[in-house]
């Protein structure tokens, strides 16, 4: 993992000058993770955050009876646990690897020190969570008011927008996480694929979904 070429990649310090990137890369702390393994846990003091330089890492809380809501998927570049950084409050959720993974740690006493001194710093972190907000917000629309097809349908066209493509999506997910995603099990959400290639909307191969009818999703 090349550390400056993942920070200056990442909208959290995109634009900034090369001193400020220079002094962000010497209290970056390198971590590597095998699959599968939790990085912190709901309540675990927030110390300072973190930011994915390879892999995959979901945010996920636990119902007490024991069921598993994936609130945010996090890929190369991406930032999380960040808003502990501020506010000096254990981390509201829990942290886990998806695959095999390498993190850019950023110590809380540190980091706060740089941005004071870098005020254009924290001006980023303001758009990438004015960012995450808005996913957030749709998230929860998602899960309260509409129903499962639906949201599978405002996910693959989020993909869409995500990953900056026309009539296909790639999963970087399984459909077991994917199902925790959109709040249902993976038999509904095999069921709701089915029907959904049945309708003449999409194409599944393998983690590849090819869009067949774009408005026919739209109007789930």
């Amino acid at each position: 993992m090349k550390v400056h070429q993942v920070i200056c990649a990442s909208g959290l310090f995109q634009g900034l000058p090369e001193h400020q990137i220079s002094e962000i890369v010497d209290i970056a702390i390198e971590r590597t993770y095998g699959k599968g393994e939790s990085i912190f846990f709901e309540g675990d003091p927030g110390h300072g955050f973190y930011m994915v330089g390879e892999g995959k890492v979901k945010i996920f809380k636990m119902s007490l009876g024991g069921k598993e809501q994936i609130l945010h998927i996090f890929g190369e570049g991406e930032p999380f646990g960040e808003v502990p950084v501020f506010h000096g409050q254990p981390f509201p959720a829990s942290a886990e690897t998806l695959a095999a993974t390498k993190l850019l740690y950023f110590p809380r006493d540190k980091f706060v020190a740089l941005v004071s001194r870098n005020p254009s710093i924290a001006l980023n972190m303001l758009a990438v969570l004015s960012m995450r907000l808005r996913r957030f917000t749709m998230q929860i629309e998602n899960l309260s008011l509409k129903e499962v097809p639906a949201r599978l349908a405002g996910y693959i066209l989020y993909l869409l927008e995500e990953q900056g493509r026309e009539d296909s999506v790639e999963l970087e997910i399984s459909k077991g996480q994917l199902a925790s995603l959109l709040g249902t099990i993976p038999e509904t959400l095999s069921r709701i694929f089915a029907r959904m290639t049945e309708e003449g909307l999409i194409e599944v191969v393998g983690r590849r979904i090819n869009i067949l009818d774009r408005r026919g999703l739209e109007s789930k």
